[in-house]
């Protein structure tokens, strides 16, 4: 009964935490919403509208003609309430779109097959829309000129800092990352006044689709293979760009008819400063790693890239099994309670799966990030070595998987 009491309270104090954290960042963004700046400017004094001078807009009530009005202090902090109607750009917006201006100059052009065409959005025939999201919608297109059918990813261009923020990581990293051939391809981009368009190449599916699609869970040794490029992939993005995906999930992985598996949306990607992400951004809560949730030192809440390996060891379990991890939750809090409080999650035993992959998705999904390996130790590990050397054909399966469906 004692023990029952002790984990009730404490589960209850961390709740009670993440609560009063939830406030403070609600509180902070309020303040910043209503900051008023303080100013002392000599130059913004009217000696016609002093207080009490003819021009005054304050009025002297139950003043004795004999008393004489005390003289304004000199010197006193002077608010300044002259709000303009139209909102002040801040100088992170601005920055924004300077870098969305740089940009536009080098948009307006596909790159396809070593050829460059200039293009405009009218150039693109409309086929379907095969995506969409919080960032934007995806629409399957075709350029008649080059006889390409296209992915083409649009977002609408926004005064809201997060979204602009958004928007021009994702433009910034996969701009950059077309010579790796395990994050999708660009084509080109192109930018309006209200919208941004980015053409890449058209991949088959996601893995979240195919696996609702065909209710089937994926064959280990396909697994074998996406978890090699998945991980080649971050390694790239971390050793050639200084960039950590963290929004890893099923949703975010694409196979195409011809094998290949690529990595996709680098929205709320995050700069790495000294290895470490600064930023908090958000991804999604059902894949976050525990120090993510909560973070060990909660004064320097810092995390790495070991933070996109828990999200691959839980997308791999879901993959494998057909079934998220942590059933029954009525809404994110109840997945991270289940993330800080529970176990972690392990394959089925008995299940036919080789312990090459058990030991691969235990080392992902260590709670402790001290014992959880980062990216080049991942590489070593006997189950990516197997399927760095081994060939399913990934190509076949697809076929015959969505053949069914």
């Amino acid at each position: 009964m004692a023990t029952a009491l002790g984990e009730n309270k404490s589960l209850q104090e961390r709740i009670n935490s993440l609560q009063i954290k939830l406030n403070a960042a609600n509180e902070e963004q309020r303040k910043t919403k209503l900051a008023v700046n303080f100013i002392d400017d000599p130059h913004d004094e009217d000696p016609h509208d002093t207080f009490g001078g003819p021009n005054s807009r304050h009025k002297l009530q139950n003043v004795s003609p004999s008393t004489t009005p005390t003289p304004p202090r000199s010197g006193r902090p002077k608010m300044n309430l002259n709000f303009s109607r139209e909102k002040r750009k801040s100088e992170r917006t601005t920055a924004i779109e300077k870098q969305l201006s740089e940009l536009s100059k080098k948009a307006a052009i596909l790159a396809i097959d070593g050829e460059k065409y200039p293009f405009t959005i009218e150039d693109l025939e409309w086929v379907e829309e095969i995506g969409s999201g919080t960032c934007g919608v995806v629409n399957k297109m075709f350029h008649r000129a080059t006889d390409t059918t296209m992915a083409v990813k649009m977002m609408g261009r926004t005064p809201i800092m997060e979204e602009q923020k958004r928007i021009l990581m994702d433009l910034d990293v996969i701009t950059k990352c077309n010579d790796c051939p395990y994050i999708v391809q660009c084509y080109g981009l192109f930018i309006s006044q209200s919208d941004v368009y980015v053409c890449m190449e058209l991949m088959g599916t996601c893995l979240e689709k195919l696996l609702k699609t065909t209710r089937t869970p994926i064959p280990e040794p396909i697994l074998g293979k996406i978890a090699l490029y998945v991980v080649k992939a971050l390694q790239y993005l971390k050793r050639e760009h200084g960039v950590m995906h963290r929004d890893i999930k099923p949703s975010n992985i694409l196979l195409d008819e011809r094998g290949n598996v690529k990595l996709c949306d680098f929205g709320i990607s995050g700069r790495l400063v000294d290895s470490k992400a600064k930023t908090k951004g958000a991804g999604c809560a059902a894949y976050m790693a525990p120090e993510r949730v909560e973070p060990p030192d909660p004064l320097n809440p810092d995390y790495d890239v070991r933070a996109d390996v828990w999200s691959l060891g839980i997308s791999l379990v879901e993959l494998a099994t057909g079934d998220f991890p942590y059933p029954g939750c009525r809404n994110e809090f109840e997945v991270l309670m289940k993330i800080i409080n529970e176990p972690s999650p392990l394959l089925p035993a008995n299940s036919g799966f080789s312990e090459q992959f058990q030991s691969f998705v235990n080392v992902c999904l260590q709670k402790n990030l001290k014992y959880r390996p980062k990216f080049d130790a991942l590489l070593e590990h006997p189950f990516l070595v197997r399927y760095e050397r081994e060939t399913p054909d990934v190509a076949s399966w697809y076929a015959n998987v969505t053949s069914y469906v």
